[in-house]
């Protein structure tokens, strides 16, 4: 799809398509009224604006459409899916060892938080997100709902640049 199309689509098509790259409806329904871009620059700088202004809410819906590190969700191969797998290549090397630590993190995670770990995780080992997820685990609460929701700006953004590549 190229920006043209998109910025083309009637507005309920446009949410559908933007929402394969973040979760957050109230996200896809902004961006998508917000359209035409001129550039994808636009797009992207109006995506992370609205999403930084969202409330909490917004973003735990976005945060729960995506698998945990290192799960694999039995349901209908979307573009979304496809995706989250490739930014989780590197927990597919990861060892047995390190696999059921990245579990055992996820768990106490999602027990301190209520939401699961959220990270760019393209181009890192699964070494580096179990490094992360520990690191991350001493934060309060507030402070790792900030981060998250970082995360989950910079993972919108590297989608959005595989739903329109340039």
């Amino acid at each position: 799809m190229t920006l043209a199309e998109l910025n083309a689509l009637p507005r309920y098509r446009a949410e559908e398509e933007l929402l394969k790259c973040c979760g957050s409806k109230a996200w896809a329904r902004v961006l998508a009224r917000r359209r035409p871009f001129a550039s994808f620059d636009r797009l992207s700088q109006a995506s992370a604006e609205i999403w930084r202004s969202l409330d909490a809410s917004d973003w735990m819906e976005a945060f729960a459409s995506h698998p945990r590190i290192g799960e694999r969700k039995a349901e209908v191969q979307t573009s979304a899916a496809a995706w989250s797998g490739q930014e989780q290549s590197g927990m597919s090397r990861a060892s047995a060892a390190v696999a059921s630590a990245m579990d055992e993190a996820n768990q106490e995670y999602l027990a301190k938080f209520g939401f699961i770990f959220i990270i760019h995780a393209s181009g890192k080992t699964a070494e580096d997100m179990l490094t992360s997820i520990r690191l991350r685990l001493a934060n309060p609460p507030d402070q790792e709902l900030r981060l998250a929701a970082e995360e989950q700006n910079k993972i919108t953004l590297s989608r959005l640049k595989k739903l329109l590549p340039l």
